[in-house]
C-alpha cells in the first residue's frame, strides 16, 4: 500500500494553523480537521497567523489570501520565513491561473479553491504536504550534520563534486573568504550559489555572526523596504510590532542578498546608500543605527546588460562587484554527476527510513548524458522522487526517462496532443515533476485547467508514488 493509500484513521495526526477572516470557514475547516483528529488553531488576520507561529509549531497552514489587512499572498512569503517546516495550503475564493502560480512561486505547496467540495481531497493534500516538507528538511538536515569522512572529502566546504571546475571554485572561495570586500556570485538557477555564499562566510572572519538570506525575487516589491530595514510598531497597517530587518539581524555577519538582479530601482537607491554609509533606518522610524555587515550578492541575470538597459544601477553594480565568484552549471561539471546522485539517493533515503539505492549502468549512463536545465536542484528533486517512487533497490534509466525534462524543442504539451494514451501519460507525470506536483502550475504548463487535469489522473490513475 502506498503512503497516500492508507485510512485516515491510521495517519498521523498534525498540529494545523487556519487562517481565514470568514468565521464560518474557520468552523467548518475546524471540523473537517478535529474528526481526523488534527489539532487546530485559528486566525483571522495575517498578523494573528504571526502570532500563533510565534506561540507554537504548526505542521501545516491553510491560508486564505483576501483578509483584512495583509493579502495572502503577501503573508505567505512571511509565513514561509517565520515557520520553514511548516507546509502551506492556499484555500481560497480567489481562484485565479495567476493567484495560483503566484502562490506556488511563494512557496505554497498546493491551491486548493472555495467553495471546498471535497474535503477528503484537502485531506490528502494535507498528509501530502506534510510529508514532503518534512522529507526535504530532514534530509537537509542530515546534510548539514554529514561528517568529512563518510560523505565527502575533507576540507571541500560541503560544495560536493572533484570535477576541475569545483576544484577551481573552492580554491576561489578560499581566496576570497577572509578579505573584507563584497562578493558577487553569479551563475543559473539550481547551480548552488548559495552554498557558495555560506562557505565564503563559513571560512571568514565574520564565520561567528550570523548568516542571513533573503531572496529579493520572493519577496514583493512593497515588503521589500520592511523586509530589508525593518519596521517600527505603527508603522503600517499589520505592524503590531517593531521589527529588526535583514541588515540589522546581520550586523557583525554576513548578509546574503539572493537574486539581487530583480531588486526595484528604488530599493537600488535605499540599499546603495546603506553600503555607502552603513547606517539604516527602519521604516515608519526617525532614528538612524549603524550596522557593520559583509554583503554577498547573487544573480542569475546579465547585470552589466541591466546596467546598459537601465534596470540596474550602474554605481551600485560597481559596489556590488568587488570580488567577482562563477558557480558552473552541473552540465559543466559531468565528472560529478554520479557522485551527486549516488550522495542525494543515500541523504533522502537515509531521512525516509529506507537502505540505500543503487543506481543501474543505464542510469548512470543516462544522468551523464542528460543536459541538466535546473542544475543541482534538478538533480536534488530527482533523486528525491527516486526514493519515494522506485520500489525496489536498484534506480534503472526506465525510472528515470519519464521525469527528466525533454530538450527544448519538445513540449509536455506537444505530447498531450498525441493519440496515444500512453504518450498524454507520459507528458502529464513531466508537467507534474516539472511543478513538483502542484496540480494547479502543472496544468497550466500543459495549457488545461485544474479539474481537466484532475480527471485525467483519475482516468490513469497517476499518483506521486
Amino acid at each position: 500500500m502506498n503512503p497516500g493509500d492508507e485510512p485516515m484513521s491510521n495517519r498521523e495526526r498534525y498540529a494545523v494553523l487556519t487562517v481565514d477572516d470568514d468565521a464560518a470557514i474557520r468552523r467548518m475547516l475546524r471540523a473537517v480537521l478535529t474528526d481526523e483528529g488534527h489539532e487546530t488553531g485559528e486566525a483571522a488576520t495575517a498578523a494573528e497567523a504571526y502570532a500563533a507561529l510565534e506561540q507554537r509549531r504548526y505542521d501545516a497552514v491553510l491560508l486564505d489570501l483576501t483578509m483584512p489587512g495583509e493579502h495572502g499572498l503577501d503573508a505567505l512569503v512571511r509565513i514561509r520565513e517565520q515557520a520553514p517546516d511548516t507546509a502551506v495550503i492556499v484555500v481560497s475564493g480567489e481562484s485565479t491561473l495567476e493567484n495560483a502560480l503566484r502562490a506556488g512561486q511563494r512557496g505554497a505547496f498546493d491551491f486548493v479553491a472555495k467553495p471546498i467540495r471535497d474535503p477528503d481531497h484537502l485531506l490528502e493534500l494535507l498528509h501530502e504536504a506534510v510529508r514532503v516538507t518534512r522529507l526535504r528538511r530532514g534530509a537537509e538536515a542530515r546534510e548539514s550534520a554529514r561528517t568529512p569522512d563518510t560523505t565527502r572529502e575533507a576540507g571541500d566546504l560541503g560544495i560536493l563534486g572533484r570535477s576541475p571546475a569545483i576544484e577551481r571554485l573552492r580554491e576561489q572561495i578560499r581566496r576570497v573568504a577572509p578579505a573584507q570586500g563584497r562578493v558577487l556570485v553569479t551563475g543559473e538557477n539550481g547551480a548552488g550559489k548559495e552554498l557558495a555564499a555560506a562557505a565564503i562566510h563559513a571560512l571568514s572572519k565574520r564565520a561567528s555572526g550570523p548568516f542571513v538570506k533573503l531572496n529579493c525575487a520572493a519577496i514583493p516589491k512593497d515588503l521589500l523596504e520592511s523586509e530589508l530595514f525593518g519596521y517600527e510598531k505603527g508603522a503600517f497597517t499589520g505592524a503590531v510590532a517593531t521589527k529588526k530587518g535583514r541588515l540589522e539581524l546581520a550586523d557583525g555577519g554576513t548578509l546574503f542578498l539572493d537574486e539581487i538582479g530583480d531588486l526595484a530601482l528604488d530599493a537600488q537607491a535605499k540599499l546603495l546608500r546603506v553600503l555607502e554609509t552603513g547606517e539604516i533606518e527602519r521604516v515608519g522610524g526617525t532614528r538612524t543605527a549603524s550596522v557593520d555587515v559583509r554583503l554577498i550578492a547573487a544573480t542569475n541575470k546579465d547585470l552589466p546588460a541591466a546596467v546598459r538597459d537601465g534596470t540596474f544601477r550602474e554605481d551600485l553594480w560597481f559596489r556590488l562587484n568587488v570580488l567577482p565568484l562563477h558557480v558552473p552549471p552541473l552540465r559543466e561539471r559531468r565528472a560529478d554527476i554520479v557522485m551527486l546522485a549516488e550522495h542525494f539517493l543515500a541523504l533522502f533515503a537515509a531521512a525516509e527510513g529506507r537502505a540505500p539505492l543503487a543506481l543501474a549502468d543505464d542510469a548512470r549512463a543516462l544522468l551523464e548524458d542528460y543536459h541538466w536545465p535546473g542544475n543541482v536542484r534538478e538533480m536534488r528533486n530527482l533523486m528525491e522522487r527516486a526514493v519515494v517512487l522506485v520500489p525496489g533497490d536498484t534506480v534503472t534509466a526506465a525510472d528515470l526517462d519519464a521525469w527528466l525534462e525533454s530538450p527544448p524543442e519538445e513540449s509536455a504539451e506537444a505530447g498531450l496532443k498525441g493519440s496515444v494514451a500512453r504518450s498524454e501519460i507520459e507528458s502529464i507525470r513531466r508537467a507534474l515533476d516539472a511543478a513538483d506536483w502542484n496540480v494547479t502550475q502543472a496544468a497550466a504548463g500543459l495549457g488545461i485547467d485544474r479539474t481537466n487535469l484532475h480527471r485525467k489522473m483519475r482516468k490513469y490513475g497517476i499518483t506521486r508514488r
